[in-house]
């Protein structure tokens, strides 16, 4: 059994447990704030249409995260694969690590209230928020499929974007292998 393997494992699990945790928090309250709307309130009154905005506010920030994790995750692969554990590197990735993530979660709810906004502008004279407090489950259904197509078609650049910030370690050229 390879210690330093289960060791890395582990800390994946607690870095993407506090990742999730974060990101539920900022999905649940902060963009929540930003959009009016208590989700506490929402779902102790029953409304199916609030909790379908708030189930695809979840699910939209968890699908532009995940890349800021997995980025996270190859980073911390190449770092220790088969070389020793080094207490510098591994406070220096965790430090770009954290800021990626952060930046990621910062970026995802904006990009989430930008969906809110288009939306906000394909539907004029029509309070979007009114209407799912009021139990509209209908506009909900079409909120909600607004913020995961935003999430799904900006994952990619998001993730493209953040790998700049992860400093990936640099490798000798014998590591690198054309396919065969």
């Amino acid at each position: 059994m390879n210690l330093l393997l289960v060791a890395v494992g582990l800390s994946k699990v607690v870095f993407g447990g506090l990742v999730a945790a974060l990101g539920i928090w900022l999905a649940f309250r902060g963009l929540n704030r930003l959009i009016g709307t208590d989700p506490t309130a929402d779902l102790e009154k029953g409304n199916v249409a609030a909790g379908i905005v708030h189930a695809a506010s979840l699910l939209a920030l968890g699908l532009l995260v995940q890349n800021a994790v997995n980025a996270t995750f190859d980073a911390v692969d190449l770092t220790f694969r088969g070389f020793p554990l080094q207490p510098l590197a591994l406070a220096r990735l965790s430090f770009f690590a954290l800021m990626h993530v952060g930046v990621s979660l910062l970026v995802s709810t904006g990009v989430l209230a930008l969906g809110m906004i288009l939306f906000d502008k394909m539907t004029p004279g029509v309070d979007e928020l009114a209407e799912v407090r009021r139990g509209n489950v209908a506009l909900a259904l079409v909120l909600a499929a607004i913020l995961i197509v935003f999430a799904l078609l900006t994952a990619p650049g998001l993730q493209a974007t953040l790998n700049g910030l992860i400093p990936f370690p640099e490798l000798p050229p014998a590591t690198f292998r054309a396919p065969a």
